[in-house]
């Protein structure tokens, strides 16, 4: 057994543990963060990067260099209901420095958030280290105990952050437990070719609803179905889908065969939760691993974020301190700055976006406008109330100083 020491350890190398690794070692504070994998490279994870995430960038100084990574931008959302395009958000009256959303590959920016925190001597990653249980001593967590290929790993530390995703080991070990609700559809993911002169809007809806996602080579598509489908579509099969995708995206009959296979079609399938309590002493939980959100909108990834960075500037001034402990009044400051933003975003994916997904396979999504989309077509300007919500959420937060 070897056994390493540290001020802070973050268990979960995405976007949450990464962004709250790098900015607590910005501070001076001693952390090391343990990512599961060798490398970050997972297909079809969340790769919407919002104004307030680009934002963040901005603010440390690196946007410019960050924006070099390829990505394809998005300055509206739009929706096409009963072959009417409408606009459901607006980013570009923005006050940012970068009024629209970014799609760029999860591992192009985990890898880039990683090169920047290896800068700062107080850091650490250990990839391919996976979190197995915590150390638990009168009743605080004091670390973490983990496998490596070399053999099992202790991790003493004094704060632990689980960011380790929506089916966090830690948060199961420490024994907290969510409340969940009903989440409104399953997703499929799947790629075709993308060509010159390609058209699609970002939401279509009909038989099924079927969201594109321009990345340039191709399209990265989502078809939503109701909850626990999956089965019943691949039991009608491969040609029946297909139909059904080129139903919703005509410009791509030409390429639907290219699904010849059920491996080339994967299953996320959804889950809304959060839990009451983030913390317990010696541990603290950020990102999916407090709250898992919806694919819709595309938000999970910049309300983690959000998460790491009130984080570090709560608690990064607590670890600096020689012996510095941050008590459990400390990581309920956590909670209490981020749990609104949590609550009103998923309020918003369960119920008031629930008519815009199937409810049943045969469904026809065009025939149920949700009552927002009404108010929409009758008020335009909505859409740049709505693109603030959606580009800069709730309660964004800001870089502290270091």
């Amino acid at each position: 057994m070897r056994t390493e020491s540290t001020r802070c350890c973050v268990v979960g190398g995405g976007p949450a543990g990464m962004m709250a690794g790098l900015l607590l070692a910005r501070q001076g504070v001693e952390v090391i963060v343990l990512e599961k994998h060798a490398d970050f490279l997972r297909d079809f994870r969340g790769d919407t990067v919002h104004p307030s995430t680009l934002e963040l960038i901005a603010e440390l100084g690196w946007i410019e260099e960050f924006l070099k990574l390829p990505h394809t931008r998005m300055r509206d959302v739009t929706v096409s209901i009963g072959g009417r395009d409408v606009t459901f958000a607006d980013f570009t009256r923005l006050r940012v420095r970068c009024p629209y959303i970014a799609f760029m590959p999860q591992w192009d920016v985990l890898d880039f958030l990683a090169g920047k925190a290896a800068a700062y001597p107080s850091f650490r990653l250990l990839r391919g280290t996976r979190a197995t249980g915590l150390i638990m001593e009168e009743g605080r967590v004091t670390g973490v105990r983990a496998a490596t290929a070399d053999g099992p790993l202790d991790i003493r530390a004094d704060l632990v952050i689980a960011a380790d995703g929506r089916h966090s080991t830690l948060r199961d070990v420490a024994g907290l437990e969510s409340t969940a609700s009903s989440p409104p559809m399953d997703v499929l993911w799947f790629r075709l070719p993308r060509r010159d002169g390609d058209r699609m809007p970002f939401f279509q809806r009909g038989q099924g609803a079927l969201v594109a996602i321009d990345r340039g080579e191709y399209w990265q598509l989502a078809y939503t179905i109701p909850p626990g489908a999956f089965a019943e579509l691949k039991e009608a099969g491969l040609p029946a889908f297909r139909e059904r995708v080129a139903g919703l995206a005509p410009a791509l009959r030409d390429r639907v065969g290219l699904i010849d296979d059920w491996d080339h079609v994967h299953q996320l399938t959804v889950r809304v939760d959060r839990l009451p309590r983030w913390h317990r002493p010696g541990l603290l939980c950020i990102g999916d691993a407090a709250h898992a959100m919806s694919p819709a909108g595309g938000v999970g990834i910049n309300l983690a974020v959000q998460d790491a960075v009130a984080t570090a500037n709560l608690l990064g001034p607590v670890l600096r301190r020689q012996a510095g402990v941050p008590d459990e009044d400390a990581l309920a400051r956590v909670q209490a700055r981020r749990e609104r933003a949590v609550r009103v975003t998923q309020a918003f994916q369960v119920r008031i976006l629930r008519d815009l997904y199937p409810k049943k396979t045969a469904d026809d999504t065009a025939a149920h406008v949700p009552p927002i989309f009404s108010a929409f077509k009758a008020l335009p300007p909505l859409r740049h109330l709505m693109g603030r919500f959606i580009g800069l959420g709730v309660r964004p937060e800001h870089i502290g100083k270091p």
